[in-house]
This record gives structure tokens, C-alpha cells and sequence, in this order.
């Protein structure tokens, strides 16, 4: 079928709807006054955790809450209890585990609410830091990006890119070329909405469980906005540019090995519900890859529905992400922040590597050590620590690593967990270790040139 046969309606519907979601979710704003790159999504999610304040530790702590009572009362209720509402049933129908961590993720919500029980607990570095901090970016992003994202899943955007980066995505990383929207989403805006794509396109049969694994924790890059924000606490925002350029380099080349050995290697290539339709990456003999491309984008925007059930989808993202990720994120990332904050498990780990560090002439290798492996708690705990390290080489080697670590459980590690991507803790753990082993080298060497 070629491009003419279509309606002038279907060429609007796909290139109207994915024009938005370009630009709400990729197009760079610059900020005037500080030089910061955002996006809209992410103006959006700002305006609204400035307009409801304090507030929002209240909202979180009743939609975790509301969570953990509704888990709890479908499972009593029985596996058939919620058969004609199949949205709400895998929802609130979850594994017994997950059932345990919701009701966990409450009753921390609550404590640090209101400010009952241990200290370590509830202290602002543990579950203050993701209550009163983090959970409020999750609420604005996840409700904006719940919203819009059916634009850019479901009006051919991903189609027509799918088509054209087949042929780089394939080769080098083992993926389908539609996985680069989700790179760029995370690059541009929120590694959060990298994970919430990827999953979204494992659940509706576009990825297999090995793409949707490598994809999560391979692709959903930290931002550049969080990028500054590393840099800076570590005193070195004036070398931004050659340390995200670093991270890049980096990153990449942690993109090409990770899918090639175990764990990611050994996830199944089935898709999780039958492979969705237009699937296919071969392209007919009447086409280019542009045509084509372009083709299959209008045929699958052509089938979208109207306004009430982009709404309702939005609604579904919205529930889905608040309900499902973050009574998660409120549970596991405060048993990891407890430990790292008022344990010497981290810095136990960090041991081995002491070694390896003065290997590579890392200066005050110990003190570096112990940031190492506690980025698995939270991205921003290495660059906290090693702040007060006196060598500028060795912070900007903590800053690097930190965000090529990519797999923490304050926010990312937590959101793949939530999610239906098909990866668990221990998968995670030895994914952050190979990323740290590999990724190290590259950013010392690096850094070994520049100072």
C-alpha cells in the first residue's frame, strides 16, 4: 500500500498527534538565566510541584495508601472478584511479594507523614528523600507523561522511526529500531518515561522479554537535567560539556556489550501476548525505508480512536504509574537508603575495589570505594559522598560512574520492578555491577586525559 491511498484525515491523524508528542516530550528547552536543557513535559511537571507544594507528600502518601488497602481487599476478595473491570484486575491483582511491598510502602508513607516511628526511617535522607522529594517528581512526570503518552505510542510515531533506525538499532544493539524513542525520551526528559515506554510496548507485544530487559536497563538514560545536577554537586559545572560527553562514550559502549552477556543475553526472545500487528522490520521492494516507514505510521495512526478513549488511556497510564510504581519506589528505595545511610554495607562492598582503583591511579582510592556500589541505593548518594573528596579527577570519575550506573532503586530500579519489564533484583544488581566494571575504565582513562 502506498502513502496516496490514504485519506487526507489518516496523513493528519498520524503526522497532528505525533508533531505534539514531539514536542512535549523531545523538544529542548533552554533555560535563560542557568543554561539548564528541559523539556515541556518537564516545565509542565515544575509548574505543577510549585503550584501544589507541600501538598504532594499528602497526595503520595494517599494514593500509596489507597493502593495498599485496594491490593489488600482484591486479594481477599478473590482472583475472580474484579473479572469485568480487567484495567482494576491487573492493577490490584498482584503476586503475594508485591502485595507485601505495597502494604510496606504505606505504612513507611505514613510513618514519614507523620513523622512516627525509627529515625532511620523516617529521617529526611531516607524516607523523607523519597516522600518529600522524589515521589513529588514521580506525581507531577507521571501525570503529564501518563497523559500524553499515547501520542507518541499510538498514532505511527514509533512505526515510522522503527523503520528508519532498524537498520543502525538491529546491528549494533540487537533491538528494534522503535527502542530509540525511548533512548531520546529519557536523554531529552526522564529516564522514568524511557522505563514507562519500554514497558508499555513489552505489554502490548512490540517488544520481547530480552528487548524490553536490555531496552530498560540499557536505554532509559539519565537525563540531562539530572546530569547537571550530579555535576554540580560535585563541584565541576564547568565541565559539564566533556563530562556528559564522557558519560556518552561511556554509555555507549556499555549499550553495545550489556545485550551480549548474561543476564540480558539469557532472557527469552518471546513476546509477552501475541506479536502485535505490522510488526515486521523487512522492507517490501515497492518501498524505500522512508516510504515504508511513513506508510506504516499513517495505517497505524489511521486506526487510533477518538478523543474520549485517548483520555481514558491517559487516565489508565496515569493510575497505572502512580498506583503501581510508586507505593514501589516508597518501599524498596527506603530499605535501600537505610542501608546506606546507617549501615557500613556499602563500603564493605566498595572493599574490593579499593585494589583495582589504585591500579588505575585514582587518587584517595578508599574514599572513592565507598561511593561505588551505593549508587544502587540512589543515582545522587555518590555524588553526595564523594563531594567532599579533595581530588577533582576522582570527582568527576564518581560523578560519571554514577550516572552510567544507570540501575538504581530510589527511581529507575524501583520503576522496573513496579513494571512489567521482565527483570528482578538480583537480574538488576549484577546488571549495576557489569555496568560499574564496565563503564569504569573508560570514564578513568577519559579522565586521565583531562587532568
Amino acid at each position: 500500500m502506498k502513502a496516496r491511498n490514504f485519506k487526507p484525515s489518516s496523513h493528519l491523524l498520524f503526522i497532528i498527534p505525533s508533531l505534539i508528542g514531539i514536542f512535549l516530550f523531545m523538544y529542548p528547552i533552554v533555560d535563560i538565566e542557568d543554561g539548564a536543557v528541559t523539556i515541556p513535559i518537564a516545565v509542565l511537571a515544575t509548574w505543577l510541584q510549585e503550584l501544589l507544594g507541600s501538598y504532594l507528600s499528602l497526595i503520595m502518601m494517599i494514593i500509596i495508601s489507597i493502593t495498599a488497602i485496594a491490593t489488600v481487599l482484591a486479594k481477599i476478595a478473590g482472583p475472580n472478584s474484579l473479572d469485568k473491570y480487567p484495567f482494576f484486575k491487573s492493577l490490584f491483582h498482584v503476586p503475594p511479594v508485591w502485595v507485601v511491598t505495597r502494604v510496606l510502602g504505606m505504612i513507611f508513607a505514613i510513618m514519614v507523614y507523620f513523622q512516627i516511628g525509627p529515625q532511620a526511617i523516617i529521617s529526611e535522607n531516607t524516607g523523607g528523600l523519597l516522600l518529600d522529594s522524589l515521589l513529588h517528581v514521580l506525581f507531577a512526570v507521571f501525570l503529564f507523561a501518563g497523559l500524553f503518552l499515547p501520542l507518541l505510542l499510538n498514532y505511527g510515531l514509533l512505526e515510522l522511526f522503527g523503520t528508519l533506525l532498524t537498520k543502525i538499532m538491529r546491528p549494533l544493539f540487537r533491538l528494534p529500531g522503535r527502542s530509540s524513542i525511548d533512548s531520546l525520551a529519557s536523554w531529552l526528559g526522564d529516564g522514568t518515561i524511557g522505563v514507562l515506554l519500554t514497558s508499555k510496548q513489552y505489554e502490548e507485544g512490540y517488544y520481547t522479554k530480552r528487548e524490553a530487559a536490555v531496552i530498560g536497563t540499557t536505554f532509559s538514560v539519565v537525563s540531562i537535567t539530572f546530569s547537571l545536577v550530579v555535576i554540580e554537586q560535585v563541584g565541576l559545572a564547568d565541565m559539564f560539556i566533556p563530562f556528559y560527553l564522557t558519560v556518552a562514550l561511556a554509555g555507549f559502549i556499555a549499550a553495545l556489550i550489556m545485550p551480549r552477556i548474561p543476564p540480558l543475553s539469557r532472557k527469552m526472545n518471546t513476546y509477552v501476548t501475541e506479536e502485535a500487528d505490522d510488526n515486521s522490520e523487512e522492507v517490501p521492494d515497492e518501498h524505500n525505508i522512508f516510504t515504508y516507514g511513513y506508510v506504516q505510521a499513517v495505517k497505524r495512526g489511521s486506526k487510533a480512536k477518538g478523543v474520549t478513549d485517548f483520555f481514558k488511556q491517559g487516565g489508565q497510564n496515569i493510575l497505572d504509574m502512580w498506583m503501581g510504581v510508586a507505593p514501589i519506589v516508597m518501599a524498596l528505595g527506603t530499605i535501600a537508603l537505610v542501608i546506606a545511610e546507617f549501615t557500613p554495607f556499602f563500603t564493605w562492598l566498595g572493599m574490593p575495589f579499593i585494589p583495582l582503583l589504585e591500579l588505575m591511579q585514582i587518587p584517595s582510592a578508599q574514599a572513592a570505594s565507598e561511593t561505588i556500589l551505593v549508587g544502587f541505593a540512589d543515582m545522587f548518594l555518590p555524588a553526595i559522598i564523594g563531594a567532599s573528596i579533595e581530588s577533582e579527577m576522582t570527582r568527576f570519575i564518581i560523578a560519571c560512574l554514577s550516572v552510567t550506573q544507570l540501575i538504581y532503586m530510589s527511581e529507575v530500579g524501583g520503576l522496573l520492578l513496579g513494571s512489567k519489564v521482565p527483570v528482578n533484583l538480583t537480574d538488576l544488581f549484577i546488571i549495576f555491577l557489569e555496568r560499574t566494571i564496565i563503564t569504569l575504565p573508560i570514564i578513568t582513562l577519559v579522565a586521565h586525559l583531562l587532568f
